[in-house]
């Protein structure tokens, strides 16, 4: 089996060979560059299973090249930062990131979202009879959302979603009219070892409510002071 292929984009040296070090040893092809240009031209050619981004970069910073990469590829992003204000973990989600790190960060850590994330975006297509494959596959008036090969349909046309918010409105289509809170929606997604905060909820909610305009038959619905719901009629 061909090794995943991890692009580790950090301006100081020495934190990109000690990302590199820690990844190699769990058996991941490595390479590292310093700042945005390259990060682009080399993820490129690369063609990373994932990218470690940093968001403060010489020349085009972290936030700027992960809007490139994300018009062009939903490769998993993890940004690296420095920076742990709430605005700048919103933006960054806002702009396609699949996890967020802030450093300094434990390498057990790192290793973990890592994982995490390439486990979640290399989940394959299970080989089962047609009737159990459908058990992953919600079906609404247009749209269509398929967990076995993470894949929305809406009107017909594919439509480019990260893991994350696939699973989400995967989540909520599948418990149709039921409510759940921002917390709830947390552990059952993003899982115990997501640190975040109950307002990546709302980022992944207003950019599948951009993706996918309201339908007369079903809308992802917020209820006030509580949280969201999919919203069957």
């Amino acid at each position: 089996m061909d090794k995943q292929k991890i692009l580790i984009v950090d301006d100081d040296e020495n934190i990109a060979e000690l990302v590199a070090m820690y990844l190699t040893k769990e058996c991941y092809d490595t390479r590292t560059c310093g700042d945005g240009e390259t990060a682009i031209s080399v993820f490129r050619e690369y063609q990373p299973n994932l990218i470690l981004l940093d968001l403060m970069l010489p020349g085009i910073d972290g936030y700027q090249v992960c809007r490139t990469i994300r018009n062009e590829s939903g490769v998993p992003i993890i940004m690296l930062s420095a920076k742990g204000e709430v605005f700048d973990k919103v933006l960054g989600l806002e702009l396609g990131a699949d996890d967020y790190i802030i450093k300094p960060f434990d390498s057990k850590e790192l290793v973990a979202r890592v994982k995490a994330v390439l486990r979640r975006y290399n989940t394959p297509a299970p080989e089962v009879p047609q009737q159990a494959e459908d058990k992953n596959i919600m079906r609404y008036p247009d749209l269509e959302i398929n967990l076995s090969n993470y894949e929305v349909r809406y009107m017909g046309a594919s439509i480019e979603m990260p893991p994350k918010e696939l699973e989400l409105l995967y989540f909520l289509a599948s418990h149709p009219n039921q409510v759940f809170t921002r917390e709830q929606l947390l552990d059952h997604i993003w899982g115990y070892e997501y640190a975040g905060d109950t307002r990546t909820v709302d980022v992944h909610v207003k950019r599948l409510r951009e993706k996918l305009p309201e339908h007369n038959k079903w809308a992802l619905s917020t209820v006030w002071g509580i949280g969201y719901k999919f919203d069957a009629r």
